[in-house]
């Protein structure tokens, strides 16, 4: 089989048996540029509410982001109904201006379940479909396992698809060998890598350069770093706040303007952790409503800010000169 040609052998078998039987290619998709990974506005009760998150897409058009991401770690897909979920991105397709990507979250625990949420995602609208790796059973995981999962799921999508490893939640890396392997898909077209590992980055990019697969930062913290070792984009929190930063610092350094891009860069680093790591999503709704963007509360079990953490997340910003 010509798809396991040069791939690490110990995945070789499953090609062999069948398991990578793609139809014809269909890398056609060009994911370069920056992606707000959308929240989920709630109001005091906690329902969705489906009028600011529109009303975020519409202010998000006047950026010069490539797309969006619904359903991502920043929307609060897990603690969604699977109603939900699709009718969320129905109603950002439809605010979203035309030739803008939109990229939705369809991971699953299980392969079956991911299969019927990516077609249902590639139904309601979206370009891509994002897929985490599955977790609950991470001991289970194993580069096999996940080669097996991931290729099932491109094999019967509709739509091209994008690998998703967050090991900050699933406590699991997708290992540099499986996607390695993945990458030879034909329907698999890149990678959000939030591990912030650059040595890793640097291998996926080189080591897959005849494939054509692109890989998207996962974070602010790392975007300099990712662009300068062939990284294509980012898919970052930070960008539902800062929009106009990163996509300032993303140009920066297609010009090759280092010494800017480090300088802005560095003021981007402390409230990206801020909003990411140290206090979750329920910092970056805050922080977005600082900027005139609709945030509200999280889904329970997600706790609101204290006031001294609101006055931390406060301070990152301001120290760095964004408040």
């Amino acid at each position: 089989m010509a798809l396991a040609a040069g791939l690490p052998s110990p995945l070789r078998p499953l090609l062999r048996r069948g398991l990578c039987t793609a139809p014809a290619p269909r890398r056609a998709l060009d994911l370069a540029g920056i992606y707000p990974p959308l929240v989920t506005p709630l109001s005091p009760a906690q329902d969705v509410d489906y009028a600011q998150l529109e009303g975020n897409v519409r202010r998000y058009a006047g950026l010069p982001f490539r797309g969006v991401v619904v359903q991502g770690s920043s929307g609060e897909y897990p603690l969604l109904a699977p109603r939900e979920r699709l009718e969320v991105l129905r109603r950002v397709r439809r605010a979203l201006p035309a030739g803008r990507l939109l990229l939705a979250g369809s991971g699953c625990e299980s392969t079956r379940a991911t299969v019927e949420m990516t077609a249902s995602v590639a139904e309601a609208g979206a370009d891509a479909a994002l897929v985490v790796t599955p977790c609950y059973y991470r001991g289970a995981m194993s580069g096999a396992a996940l080669v097996r999962h991931y290729t099932e799921v491109a094999d019967a999508s509709p739509v091209p698809v994008v690998l998703y490893s967050v090991p900050a939640n699933t406590g699991l890396e997708l290992p540099l060998e499986a996607v390695l392997a993945l990458a030879r898909h034909p329907n698999i077209v890149g990678i959000k890598d939030s591990g912030g590992d650059i040595t890793r980055l640097a291998l996926i990019v080189h080591k897959t350069r005849q494939e054509g697969f692109q890989v998207l930062a996962g974070s602010a913290g790392f975007l300099l770093a990712s662009y300068a070792i062939g990284a294509v984009g980012g898919i970052c929190a930070l960008a539902n706040v800062l929009g106009a930063p990163l996509c300032q610092l993303e140009r920066l350094c297609r010009e090759g303007r280092w010494q800017e891009a480090r300088d802005l860069q560095h003021r981007l680093v402390e409230p990206n952790a801020a909003v990411t790591r140290r206090f979750g999503i329920a910092g970056l709704k805050k922080a977005m409503e600082w900027f005139g963007y609709h945030g509200g509360p999280c889904r329970a079990p997600l706790a609101p800010l204290s006031a001294s953490q609101e006055q931390e997340l406060r301070e990152a910003f301001s120290a760095n000169g964004w408040l």
